[in-house]
């Protein structure tokens, strides 16, 4: 076979799952239909989870510096914002990123660790067996036939994987449609970008004197999103949102977006896997898309994986559809409410009850919990998979604090710096630094720390041994003091995740 997998789509998922796929040792090609990487950037954001997994794989460094910090974020632009800095993340912030940066710091790293990313070659065909699939792509000299073990689609809404793959993508055509535009020239008068701001105008400063406006037009949201924007449509909605044009020249670039909302029937069907928006899409709303499509990469790169290398436990393949697919289905759902939140206040008939509704949303947003609870949610910190087990303990499925450590062996460490290499970590908690190491026999898959002292937490009162998945959730933990129910628990954890010995 030419690689391992194919990855359709070179966009912030498909980048990010072949960085995961590549750093685990599997071969990986990834086949672009563009010609050359994106220009301009519909996606803004990275989000506090999508912070805390380039920090898992060191990568962070990267990001940060070209980006901005907001600590605040919003729901469906209520007033009240989201406190991100109220979560328990080193990094409760979102970071003020254009898309296009964050797919070539991507790509550079996809470089680095072999990835071979292909442009000009677009997926026309593809067919799997039970020892691999084939993939057909129109590329500058013909069509071309690929073949791997595993084809992951990252190709977006019209994905040809998710369709040569015939899983059902069921859900709404869009209803609402809003616009985009990067400006090079705006009025100079503060107080038109006010106005605008005021009246429900998102503007946003991009990088080299750009600025991006965003709005909802009454008159033209059930404009088609196939239709061309022009800057007189732009000019003349803004004018009848806020007064004014806002001296809008020189756009770089207008587009159209709608709400159609879909989810896939599944994530895997076979040797074929879906992910980002091949998967799942949605209104804009709070910038979750992108964010999403990082987290599902990162769930399913480690498990591919180990499927490609042979030593996957039984079903961990499909749980990638089991802890992805919930989390895809609660995203369309409170993007859904978002939209309609926005909507109630542009339909005439609905402005008054909708004005009211906006209004006891944000008063309600006051709350402290319910503050956190949604924030959360948007931050993807909220993220928790099913145990695959009642008797887990409760911390089985959740992130795993970024906690600082000293080990008996390498000295201090944080917890996301030991999952640099995208293993597993063991982490007894009750070492005796005299003693060897509990976990042996699976080489590099898990890397086993003794810990003789830790920074205090909450929700780890009490635990003596922890098993941390390569994407940062907790597949394993216990409280148990007696050596020999640990050693029995830990065996079964590590079998169950991490395969049987060599």
């Amino acid at each position: 076979m030419n690689v391992d997998v194919i990855v359709a789509g070179a966009g912030p998922t498909g980048l990010m799952l072949a960085c995961e796929l590549a750093l685990a040792g599997v071969r990986t090609r990834i086949l672009e239909r563009r010609t050359a990487p994106q220009r301009d950037s519909r996606a803004l954001t990275l989000h506090p989870r999508s912070l805390e997994l380039m920090d898992q794989r060191g990568l962070l460094d990267r990001f940060l510096p070209l980006g901005r910090t907001v600590p605040g974020w919003h729901f469906a632009q209520l007033p009240t914002r989201l406190d991100f800095s109220a979560l328990d993340s080193r990094h409760g912030y979102t970071l003020f990123l254009a898309q296009a940066r964050t797919e070539a710091l991507l790509a550079e790293r996809a470089r680095e660790l072999g990835v071979e990313i292909r442009y000009g070659h677009e997926v026309v065909a593809l067919s799997q067996d039970g020892d691999g699939v084939e993939v057909r792509a129109q590329g500058p000299g013909g069509v071309e036939v690929h073949s791997a073990r595993f084809a992951v689609g990252c190709d977006g809404g019209r994905s040809r994987v998710r369709e040569a793959a015939g899983i059902g993508f069921p859900g709404v055509d869009e209803t609402l449609t809003g616009m985009l535009g990067d400006f090079a020239e705006l009025d100079d008068d503060p107080a038109g970008l006010a106005a605008a701001r005021a009246h429900g105008v998102l503007v946003a400063p991009l990088e080299n004197g750009l600025t991006r406006l965003v709005c909802l037009d009454p008159e033209r949201m059930r404009t088609p999103a196939r239709e061309p924007v022009t800057l007189e449509e732009f000019r003349a909605s803004l004018v009848r949102i806020c007064g004014s044009d806002c001296g809008v020249a020189d756009p770089r670039w207008l587009s159209r977006f709608g709400n159609a909302t879909r989810l896939a029937d599944g994530y895997r069907s076979g040797r074929v896997l879906l992910a980002g928006d091949a998967a799942h899409i949605h209104f804009p709303a709070a910038g979750q898309g992108l964010n999403t499509g990082l987290q599902d990469a990162v769930n399913l790169g480690w498990k591919l994986a180990a499927a490609v290398h042979g030593w996957a436990p039984p079903g961990l393949l499909d749980s990638y559809h089991d802890e992805r697919h919930p989390v895809g289905r609660a995203v369309t759902e409170n993007t859904e409410v978002q939209t309609l939140l926005a909507e109630l206040t542009l339909v005439p008939q609905y402005q008054r009850p909708g004005a009211a509704l906006r209004t006891l949303l944000d008063e309600l947003l006051s709350i402290e919990e319910v503050n956190r609870r949604l924030a959360a949610r948007v931050s993807a910190l909220g993220t928790a998979y099913p145990p695959t087990d009642p008797g887990d303990d409760p911390l089985v499925g959740r992130r795993m604090p970024d906690i600082g450590l000293t080990a008996a062996a390498s000295g201090a460490a944080r917890v996301y710096e030991l999952l640099h290499e995208g293993r597993f970590v063991h982490l007894d908690l009750a070492a005796d630094p005299r003693s060897g190491p509990p976990v042996t026999g699976r080489g590099s898959r898990v890397t086993a720390v003794a810990v003789t002292e830790r920074d205090g937490h909450p929700e780890l009162e009490g635990v003596t041994e922890i098993l941390v998945r390569p994407d940062g959730h907790i597949a394993w933990a216990t409280r148990a003091t007696d050596a020999t129910a640990r050693r029995d628990e830990r065996h079964k954890a590590l079998d169950a995740w991490a395969g049987t010995p060599s």
